[in-house]
């Protein structure tokens, strides 16, 4: 299996929660939240998957990679990153009760 169909349900999960959270009131306020969030978050990823990747700390196999990287680091590593940054928040606004009106 090769890493991009690993991440699929992982992002198809975070763009239909973002989606379903985006009729809450707060949603442009949490957009611009979590792509601060994953601009941050992604900075370090490059820094720290590049970091381990040189160090020998983590290998992939060359055949499960698009061939697209960042430094060293492949870039389905990213993807866990926009995930989080996205889908956590909706997660959290959707399972969250709601304010009486």
């Amino acid at each position: 299996m090769t890493y991009q169909l690993l991440i699929l349900p992982f992002l198809t999960a975070a763009a239909i929660l973002t989606f379903l959270s985006a009729r809450r009131p707060d949603f442009g306020k949490r957009m611009v939240a979590s792509t601060v969030a994953a601009v941050i978050l992604l900075t370090l990823t490059a820094i720290f998957d590049n970091l381990m990747i040189g160090a020998g700390l983590v290998v992939y196999p060359e055949e499960n990679l698009s061939g697209i990287a960042i430094g060293i680091a492949p870039i389905e590593d990213f993807a866990y990153t926009l995930c989080a940054a996205y889908g956590v928040p909706a997660l959290f606004v959707l399972l969250s009760r709601r304010k009486p009106s």
